[in-house]
């Protein structure tokens, strides 16, 4: 086998391992932004735990048939980066979504979640989602605030009591 073959193929077999990795991963259109914008671009990515990366699109190609993603081959036309998150499925849409409305040059062609191809409408949904620590601050809110009303209950029937007393202590005081 020839050094460009062993090439494709290890391509091949670490694009396979990302997107099998990955809970989701994003394709794009990057053409017409610059290396600033792109740079500024991974580097949001990144902090994000999510990695951008321009990928040859036959490479991509075999790579998703070898794990079978029927039906990604339509969108893998054109110069295309792949975000891949491993991670939080919500967190590559968000930005995406964020720099696609900044910079209308960057596209989204189309998307996978935990193995489903999705579409841009999808992408755009799963970008309106919470964050996963919102959602736990919203369970976490749901559980206390039965607490706090049972709190409060408990309160009122000890501030009325205070009240009552204090009224008989006023009576006696004008009493006297």
């Amino acid at each position: 086998m020839n050094i460009q073959r062993q090439a494709k193929v290890a391509a091949v077999a670490e694009l396979k391992e990302k997107m099998g990795a990955s809970v989701t991963f994003i394709l794009t259109d990057y053409q017409g932004l610059n290396v600033a914008e792109i740079t500024k671009l991974r580097r949001k990515l990144g902090e994000a735990a999510v990695e951008y990366r321009v990928v040859k699109n036959t490479l991509a190609s075999r790579a998703a048939r070898e794990l079978g993603l029927e039906g990604l081959e339509p969108f893998l036309e054109g110069p295309t980066a792949i975000a891949f998150s491993s991670e939080d499925p919500v967190a590559p849409a968000k930005i995406l979504s964020e720099a696609m409305s900044a910079n209308k040059t960057l596209k989204i062609k189309a998307g996978v979640l935990e193995g489903r191809i999705i579409g841009l409408d999808d992408i755009k949904a799963l970008a309106d989602l919470p964050s996963r620590e919102e959602l736990l601050a919203r369970v976490v809110g749901g559980f206390q605030a039965p607490l706090y009303g049972l709190v409060n209950v408990l309160a009122g029937n000890l501030r009325n009591l205070v009240n009552v007393l204090d009224a008989i202590r006023k009576q006696k005081e004008e009493a006297a």
